[in-house]
C-alpha cells in the first residue's frame, strides 16, 4: 500500500468495520485527528490514522475507556502496563460474577426471601480479611477472660472461613449460616457456658487428655451399640452404660453411684449441643475439608440410656438404630 494514500471517513468504516458516526467521534475527540482535508473541507487519513484507528478498537474491545486509550496513544504508558493492569481489574470483576453466580444459585436452590437474599449478597461480599475478623469477634466473645482450653482456642482461631474466588453455591450457603450462627447470641451463649464449665473442671484439676481418651472410649462402645442396633433403654444398653460409668469412676477416682452419672448427663448436656458440630460441619464445607462424622447419634444414645437409668426399662423414647461414628472437635463428654 502506497504510504501517501488517504483515505475518506467512508473508506476507514469499510476498512475497521466501525460506523461513520463512530469514526468521527474518534477523530473530534483527537484519538484518530485526521491527517488532512479534501479541498471541499472533507476529512482524510493516512495508513498511521488506519493503524491508529485499528488499536482503539481493540483497546475498546479488550473494555479499556477512552482516557486509558488517548495515554496509550499518546505514549504516556505503555500497552504492557495498561494490559497488566486492566487483566488485573477483569480478575476482580470475574471473581465479583462468580460470587454473584453463587448466591444467585443458592438463593435458589433455598427458595429464600428478598431479605434472605439481601443478606446472603452483603455477606458473601465481604472480603476475606473480613470474614477472619467476624469470627474473630465471636472467639473473642466466646472465650474472652475465661481460663478456656488454650489449644482448642488456638486451633478455632487457626481454622477459619476461606472462601474459595469460584465457590459452589453450597459453599456461600454454607458461609451466611456460618455468619448467622457465628453472629446468634443465643449460640455464643451456649459456646461460652461449655467453655465455663470446662474452665471450672479444669480448675478443680480436670485433664483434657483423659477426658480426650474417654470420648473416643464412649464413641468406640456406643458406636458398636449404634451399629448392632442396640436400644438405649435395653438390658444391653443398660450393660454398656454401666460400662462406660465405671470407666469414668476409676478414671477420675469417683464412686460409681448417681452422683457420677448425673455428673456424665450434666457433661452431656452441655456439650451435646448440635450447633457445635454444626459450626465444623459448616466451616469443612466452605473450605472444602472432609466433613467430620457427627457425635450427635452417640451424644443422643448416652444421654437417652442414661435417662432410663440404663436398668433395661423400656421408656417412651427408647429406639435402637444406626448413626455415624466419629468426632469433631467440639467439648469432651
Amino acid at each position: 500500500m502506497d504510504g501517501d494514500t488517504l483515505f475518506s471517513i467512508g473508506d476507514l468504516a469499510r476498512r475497521t468495520g466501525l460506523t461513520v458516526k463512530t469514526i468521527r467521534f474518534y477523530s473530534d475527540s483527537g484519538i484518530v485527528p485526521p491527517t488532512d482535508r479534501s479541498p471541499a473541507g472533507y476529512r482524510l487519513y493516512d495508513v498511521g490514522a488506519l493503524a491508529r484507528l485499528d488499536l482503539v478498537r481493540t483497546l475498546r474491545d479488550l473494555g479499556l475507556d477512552l482516557a486509558v486509550i488517548r495515554r496509550v496513544l499518546d505514549d504516556e504508558v505503555s500497552v504492557p502496563e495498561i494490559a497488566a493492569a486492566h487483566a488485573d481489574a477483569l480478575e476482580v470483576q470475574i471473581r465479583t460474577l462468580r460470587l454473584r453466580r453463587a448466591v444467585l444459585r443458592a438463593v435458589a436452590k433455598r427458595g429464600s426471601t428478598t431479605e434472605e437474599m439481601d443478606l446472603m449478597h452483603k455477606l458473601a461480599k465481604l472480603s476475606d480479611a473480613e470474614r477472619r475478623r467476624l469470627i474473630g469477634d465471636f472467639i473473642d466473645d466466646t472465650f474472652g477472660g475465661l481460663d478456656a482450653n488454650a489449644e482448642f482456642v488456638d486451633m478455632m482461631r487457626s481454622a477459619m472461613p476461606d472462601l474459595p474466588d469460584d465457590p459452589e453455591p453450597d459453599q456461600v450457603d454454607a458461609w451466611v449460616e456460618l455468619a448467622e450462627l457465628a453472629q446468634d447470641p443465643d449460640f455464643r451463649a451456649a459456646v461460652r457456658r461449655m467453655a465455663q464449665y470446662q474452665a471450672a473442671e479444669r480448675a478443680q484439676g480436670d485433664t483434657t487428655g483423659l477426658h480426650q481418651q474417654l470420648t473416643e472410649t464412649v464413641r468406640d462402645e456406643v458406636g458398636r451399640a449404634l451399629d448392632a442396633g442396640t436400644a438405649p433403654a435395653s438390658p444391653e444398653g443398660g450393660r454398656i452404660l454401666d460400662t462406660l460409668s465405671a470407666r469414668y469412676a476409676e478414671t477420675f477416682d469417683r464412686a460409681d453411684d448417681a452422683d457420677l452419672r448425673r455428673w456424665l448427663l450434666t457433661r452431656l448436656e452441655v456439650a451435646g449441643d448440635p450447633r457445635t458440630e454444626r459450626y465444623w460441619h459448616l466451616l469443612a464445607v466452605i473450605n472444602g475439608w472432609p466433613v467430620p462424622p457427627s457425635l450427635a447419634p452417640v451424644f443422643a444414645w448416652l444421654t437417652e440410656a442414661r435417662g432410663a437409668g440404663g436398668r433395661g426399662r423400656a421408656g417412651p423414647g427408647a429406639r435402637g438404630g444406626r448413626g455415624r461414628r466419629g468426632g469433631s472437635p467440639t467439648p469432651n463428654p
